[in-house]
């Protein structure tokens, strides 16, 4: 069986797409960050389907809590799989703040910094020895780097942006080991970021709608599907590739 990790299930696009990937058979570990109840939801949701998962807690923001987050998945891929590896990573975890460059803090900055590109960076490179050689890597990025620019994400779009170069970098480096690294760019989408921001403001979904040529705001399950699709078999011979998945945001 492949297990896949995933970081950031316990709500949104990370759930979904951990759902998806069980769906399709491989067993998941899956993270959450300040909410606990949501990774076990999604854990909930894999086993339901008759799947096997596993949630664990990781902050991606902070690197010095990555080398024990390995050891636990090294135990967890023992004792629930007894495997010694893992075959699927998706960096999903992230976060969001909005604020104009005149008004953007360095503490803010650095905050999203080390969430959106340090993070996945440096969680990749240490999970890297327990990844089986043949493997696949998403990174979740977004279209905000290159469509319908809106101001006050000019930090955001900027780690995303780091992260896209990121995904090609690690693409042709883990080559030699036959590992595949993609991106996916969400367009405006269903999910908690932004503070639950959709939620918070409903009034912004039908003006995101009309900008949409399909006529409607991206849900996770569109996202997670093709995240789902990129780590499997099917996407054998797709590498260094950013996949927009907007419905057409902004066309």
């Amino acid at each position: 069986m492949k297990v896949a990790i995933v970081t950031g299930a316990s709500s949104g696009i990370g759930q979904s797409a951990a759902i998806e990937i069980a769906k399709r058979g491989a067993g998941v570990i899956l993270t959450y960050g300040n909410n606990p109840g949501g990774g076990l939801e999604t854990v909930a949701a894999i086993e339901k389907e008759g799947g096997r998962a596993v949630a664990l807690p990781l902050d991606v923001g902070e690197t010095g809590a990555f080398a024990a987050f390995r050891d636990t998945v090294a135990d967890v891929l023992r004792d629930t799989w007894q495997r010694d590896t893992f075959d699927y990573l998706v960096n999903n975890a992230g976060a969001s703040e909005a604020s104009l460059i005149e008004d953007t803090t360095e503490e803010t900055f650095d905050r999203l910094m080390r969430v959106l590109l340090k993070g996945p960076y440096f969680l990749t490179q240490t999970l890297l020895p327990l990844m089986a050689d043949g493997g696949a890597i998403v990174n979740t990025s977004s279209n905000s780097t290159t469509a319908g620019l809106e101001p006050g994400y000019s930090v955001y779009a900027s780690m995303k942006g780091g992260l896209n170069v990121l995904t090609r970098y690690m693409a042709k480096e883990f080559s030699t080991r036959g590992i595949r690294v993609n991106a996916v760019s969400p367009g405006p989408t269903r999910t908690r970021l932004g503070d639950d921001a959709f939620t918070r403001f409903p009034e912004v979904v039908p003006a995101l709608a009309a900008r949409t040529a399909l006529g409607r705001v991206g849900e996770p399950g569109d996202v997670g599907a093709v995240i789902a699709t990129l780590v499997s078999d099917e996407s054998r011979w797709v590498t260094a590739q950013n996949v927009e998945v907007s419905g057409g945001f902004n066309l």
